[in-house]
């Protein structure tokens, strides 16, 4: 009886390891910040928005202006005037609502602002994070980064590039694949936060699709440049998913045990140290010598955007009832 269940653990267990593993090999950041100096400059700016600003931002509120607000508006204010005055409850209560209005004032005109625009700047600053990363690999290789063959890195491009059609009507084809893998990610988005309410087992589903998540996110910058087919793609997350439910995770334990702000700007700080790895994995060969070593097999396919594809393409035939969606059964 042992020997059958080590047979079922090991070939999610082991691929799961080294999925954690290869999220946390950041040598491959540093690496890549002493190689180019336009990214660590990028990489430095997205500490400086989300982490000293955004996060700097919410540590003074909670820290600094909420407790000067509750010295000089208390609940309790029998230290002030007459007992009788401070001692009603119309005066609390309009101390609360004064704190009210002055700190929803600080998030509408500070807070907010930056919010929305930590939002923006970063997601273009993680994209060019991501072509500067590719570009440093294709100049030195992936051997100087991990030890791999040299050649890894064009043949994968190579076999890539042959996924679409030239000219323009490949060009068409991109943006239509990009447009449908935003809303195909956007249903999924949903998916995951529609799982928070689950009662019991709701956190642990929660944390397990946020995993997969941000591993998809992480790599899918590399995938694009490497003009890698969404369905490709799609396939080859859903056949490997035990080892990117692993490369998630050190990201979602960072924030998942934080308020929902506090958490977005931790993620905001990290995310582009495991762009970073995810572009420095090999993920294909990574995954073929866990195989190869422990001699496990692979893994069904699991069809994690089974869901999101579903009410993504019902959206598309809502709107063309003649469309076939990007995906084949």
């Amino acid at each position: 009886m042992e020997l059958p269940l080590r047979e079922y653990v090991k070939p999610v267990v082991l691929p799961w390891l080294a999925g954690f593993r290869e999220a946390c090999c950041f040598h491959r950041v540093l690496f890549f910040c002493t190689n180019s100096r336009k990214l660590s400059i990028r990489t430095g700016e997205c500490f400086l928005l989300n982490g000293l600003i955004f996060l700097g931002s919410i540590f003074i509120l909670n820290s600094v202006v909420i407790p000067i607000l509750v010295w000089i508006l208390p609940d309790q204010c029998q230290q002030f005037g007459p007992r009788n005055l401070c001692g009603s409850p119309d005066i609390v209560e309009l101390y609360a609502s004064i704190r009210f209005v002055l700190i929803e004032l600080f998030n509408i005109f500070w807070f907010y602002p930056l919010y929305v625009f930590s939002i923006v700047l970063s997601s273009i600053w993680y994209n060019e994070i991501a072509k500067l990363a590719f570009s440093a690999m294709g100049r030195y290789g992936p051997a100087v980064v991990e030890s791999s063959s040299q050649n890894e890195l064009s043949d994968t491009q190579n076999v890539a590039n042959k996924d679409k059609p030239a000219g323009f009507g490949g060009v068409i084809t991109g943006i239509a694949e990009q447009a449908y893998s935003v809303l195909l990610l956007s249903f999924f988005f949903l998916e995951v936060y529609a799982t928070g309410f689950i009662p019991y087992i709701g956190k642990a589903i929660n944390f397990l699709l946020l995993s997969w998540m941000y591993a998809y996110y992480s790599f899918e910058y590399k995938w694009n440049l490497s003009e890698l087919s969404l369905d490709k793609r799609l396939d080859f997350f859903e056949s490997n998913w035990a080892f990117f439910a692993g490369f998630g995770s050190p990201c979602v334990l960072a924030i998942f045990f934080f308020p929902p702000l506090v958490s977005y700007g931790v993620m905001a700080l990290l995310f582009p140290l495991f762009v970073l790895t995810a572009t420095g994995t090999q993920e294909e060969q990574v995954i073929d010598y866990q195989r190869r070593s422990w001699r496990i097999r692979g893994l069904q396919k699991l069809p994690i955007f089974y869901v999101a594809d579903k009410l993504g393409l019902k959206l598309l035939h809502f709107f063309d009832k003649d469309d076939k969606g990007w995906r084949q059964d």
